[in-house]
């Protein structure tokens, strides 16, 4: 998944429907980070039903577009369920 898929609509730098901050500090911003983050999954996590489907929805949205915000929601909701979403600030506006 960390090739670039410009060619289908969106690239590694296409930007995913919201960013999302993990308790790391980090923040996933795009269809790369996101990619990138899948590839360092254990092969346990992956495994995981929550994970399989992020990982289909990217995959899915790499073919059409129109499934990027479903993706960035479905990796939302892996992160949620791994205890690996910071909780949002009050002060944030999505």
């Amino acid at each position: 998944m960390a090739q670039d898929f410009a060619l289908s609509g969106l690239s590694n730098n296409s930007r995913l429907s919201f960013p999302l901050t993990r308790t790391d500090g980090t923040v996933m911003t795009t269809v790369g980070e996101a990619a990138t983050f899948f590839a360092g999954l254990t092969l346990e996590q992956r495994d995981k039903g929550h994970w399989t489907i992020a990982i289909r929805m990217l995959n899915n949205a790499l073919k059409e577009p129109t499934y990027l915000r479903t993706a960035t929601m479905s990796l939302q909701t892996a992160l949620v369920l791994e205890g690996m979403l910071a909780s949002p600030s009050p002060l944030d506006s999505h």
